[in-house]
């Protein structure tokens, strides 16, 4: 078999997600959210969810798509009654400005390859938000402000991206039948990620979680050492649709756009791994401090 060689479009957005992906991981996250009283998980979901305005648990456990509604009611609406939604944006955007200075340094923050690649992904996610149709939780995200130093001009972009591509990746999720639970069983059984951290955070018992693994059985998709070969053909299926529905975005800066993007990012992101960023823990339920 040859190799397969990943497309600019999904380079592009792969190194660069750990840019935007750590605001979930840093503890300069929960210490903002604590400063409004909540919790780790619920200043998650409030933060991330601000974008919609006041809304109940509904509309996030919809487009979150994975994660236990119940465990969503437990923190919408009554997040709201600490804090308002546009607070909730700029606590999230503020942990982003601290934890990047921390990970990467002033300097390199204001250097030039930083401006250039905020550059790059803002274009993309300017033209994917003429694209908006179908993509709920990023349409949400496109009314939100442009920040003005060019690395959150990057985070910012970048967040736009993810979500984009996350709204379509649950429309392919919903096309081959596949629930949000089963989505993250199935991840866990591939092996990539620990399923305890994401059965954890996504607020499923383990009942609900052997529930998912026994139909994932029955359907063949899940066998004793993981998943089956019809599985792991299901997961690059829905992964393999997931990038095609997203190029749209990265058309508007080409393939060249893509590489130089990636480029310019995989250091970047490749520090903030090294440092600690994307650490779990802060993910875990904890007491605001």
């Amino acid at each position: 078999m040859g190799t397969v060689t990943e497309s600019p479009y999904r380079l592009a957005w792969r190194v660069t997600e750990p840019l935007h992906a750590m605001v979930y991981f840093v503890p300069e996250s929960p210490e903002r959210y604590a400063k409004l009283g909540l919790s780790p998980m619920d200043g998650y979901f409030a933060s991330r969810g601000a974008a919609f305005g006041p809304v109940g648990p509904e509309i996030v456990a919809a487009t979150f798509y994975n994660f236990n509604p119940d465990r969503v009611a437990r923190a919408l609406p009554a997040a709201w009654a600490k804090a308002r939604p546009e607070q909730l944006v700029q606590a999230r955007l503020e942990a982003a400005d601290a934890a990047l200075t921390r990970g990467l340094g002033a300097d390199v923050l204001a250097g030039p390859e930083v401006a250039e690649a905020a550059e790059l992904a803002r274009t993309a996610a300017e033209a994917a938000a003429r694209l908006p149709h179908g993509r709920p939780l990023f349409a949400a995200h496109t009314t939100l402000p442009w920040p003005r130093s060019p690395h959150l001009v990057l985070f910012h972009a970048q967040m736009l991206l993810r979500e984009f591509r996350g709204d379509g990746h649950v429309a392919a999720l919903l096309a081959n039948g596949v629930s949000g639970l089963d989505a993250i069983v199935m991840h866990a059984a591939s092996g990539e990620i620990d399923g305890r951290f994401l059965r954890g955070t996504r607020g499923w018992s383990r009942e609900q979680w052997a529930g998912a693994e026994d139909d994932l059985r029955r359907s063949g998709l899940l066998g004793d050492e993981g998943l089956t070969e019809e599985g792991a053909r299901l997961r690059a299926h829905i992964e393999d649709r997931t990038d095609q529905v997203a190029e749209v975005a990265y058309r508007a800066i080409g393939e060249q756009g893509c590489l130089r993007l990636a480029e310019l990012t995989r250091p970047l992101s490749r520090t903030v791994v090294k440092a600690g960023l994307l650490n779990p823990a802060a993910l875990f339920e904890q007491k605001p401090r």
